[in-house]
């Protein structure tokens, strides 16, 4: 039997955190788990507290935030499973979810990755995710297969290859991980995990999903409330992605599409909301992607200011 190791980061969400670890501890039913928490910087930190009420779990602490993708890794590197199970704080997970994963990567050795299906805990019956279409490299855009659809079943036959993982829950072969590499950190917010899925289709392994397998998700389902760091993050991210995965041509297209379409219809609609902190950021974001490369560290954003 393949030990999987469950990976989930906290950043100044004791309680949400709290309760993953009492629903895989009640729920789940896969015997070879290990359970690994990192805490990005939160303040309080609550590792010592965490210790002594979970003696049976790792717990990590990085005195600073990592970002999605550095407090994943952190954890990644003090696995010992065949596979790893990354998950986000605020989900919940069902009985048989991990032993579904485990044993689609068992019989498929193609396969580098595997989502299962997520619903939103708070309407059980809705879909957040059923599997991703291929991106559009001259947009930038494609889509969530099933989102906000009520789950009848209706992509329960459709196990096999997607566009994309989902970064709330992902199972990867840690063998997948030796071959890609690490998740980049370089994106810090957004579109990481996405890169991720085009380095390990480069490495020569397929992207699954799973919907027999269920998580529940406790994000909002509505959009959320834009903010200065949400639309630099989703800007510069969405223009680095394609200058890290497309072709020559498709990202001279999308370039074009970005400048001539995307841009001018951003400046419109922040001017006619008022909102001049955002198009600083839209800014910030374009000029970020002019002056520095494609594997650049540098952030662009001030850390301290994320909360």
């Amino acid at each position: 039997m393949r030990k999987v190791s469950v990976v989930t980061v906290n950043f100044n969400q004791a309680r949400i955190t709290e309760d993953l670890l009492k629903s895989l501890s009640l729920n789940n039913r896969y015997p070879e788990t290990e359970i690994i928490v990192v805490d990005n910087g939160s303040t309080p930190n609550p590792v010592p507290g965490w210790k002594k009420t979970f003696p049976h779990i790792c717990f990590i602490r990085s005195e600073i935030n990592l970002g999605f993708a550095g407090g994943n890794n952190l954890g990644i590197k003090e696995s010992s499973g065949d596979y790893l199970f990354l998950i986000n704080n605020d989900t919940e997970v069902t009985s048989d979810l991990i032993h579904r994963l485990v044993s689609v990567l068992d019989a498929q050795p193609e396969v580098g990755a595997v989502s299962p299906k997520i619903r939103f805990h708070q309407m059980p019956q809705t879909l957040q995710y059923a599997g991703f279409t291929e991106m559009n490299y001259f947009t930038a855009r494609n889509t969530c297969i099933g989102h906000l659809e009520k789950d009848t079943g209706q992509y329960d036959n459709s196990t096999g290859k997607t566009g994309f993982l989902h970064g709330a829950a992902m199972m990867i072969r840690k063998e997948a991980i030796g071959k890609a590499g690490l998740m980049p950190e370089n994106f810090f917010l957004y579109y990481e995990e996405m890169d991720w899925c085009e380095q390990i289709k480069k490495a020569g392994y397929e992207i699954w999903v799973e919907p027999k397998a269920v998580i529940y998700h406790k994000e909002s389902m509505s959009v959320g409330k834009r903010s200065p760091l949400k639309e630099f993050f989703m800007n510069r991210n969405r223009i680095l992605f394609i200058r890290r995965n497309a072709s020559t041509f498709a990202r001279i297209v999308f370039y074009c599409h970005f400048a001539w379409l995307v841009t001018p219809r951003n400046v419109l609609m922040y001017l006619k909301d008022g909102q001049t902190d955002l198009l600083k950021q839209l800014f910030r974001a374009i000029w970020w992607n002019i002056t520095h490369k494609a594997s650049s560290t540098d952030l662009g954003y001030p850390i301290h200011k994320i909360s």
